[in-house]
């Protein structure tokens, strides 16, 4: 595909390439990294229980906080990544980097646990 600020690439916009391209991206993660599978399969359980037990707002929330988890955690791995293809040996920078992706996975993960725990409180107290 083009880039249109570099100016590189081939021409043309194919919206079905890019939603092969973003599950190519997440069946990927999910194979080959655990962090991202079980908070996927973890908020398919709590989605689903909440659908069919709670109020859809509810599931909102969960969507909203399990997509920003998963941002997060697939945004530190390709930093992670890439850090690795740039510099193999340790490196104090690289570090920092690193330590600051996985700062930002720790608040998306803070705020995923969270909305899960109420959620899960919530189903809790509605049957009890």
């Amino acid at each position: 595909m083009r880039n249109k600020f570099l100016g590189t690439g081939t021409p043309g916009y194919s919206p079905l390439r890019k939603i092969r391209t973003v599950m190519e991206g997440l069946s990927y993660a999910v194979r080959y990294d655990f962090s991202v599978a079980y908070k996927l399969v973890l908020s398919a359980i709590v989605l689903l229980l909440s659908i069919v037990l709670r109020d859809w707002m509810d599931s909102v929330f969960v969507i909203a906080a399990t997509a920003f988890v998963l941002t997060a955690e697939l945004l530190n791995s390709a930093i992670e990544a890439l850090c690795d293809f740039i510099e193999t040996e340790h490196n104090e920078k690289i570090k920092a980097i690193k330590d600051i992706a996985a700062a930002a996975v720790g608040v998306a993960i803070f705020t995923w646990f969270i909305v899960l725990g109420v959620e899960c409180w919530e189903m809790w107290r509605a049957w009890y």
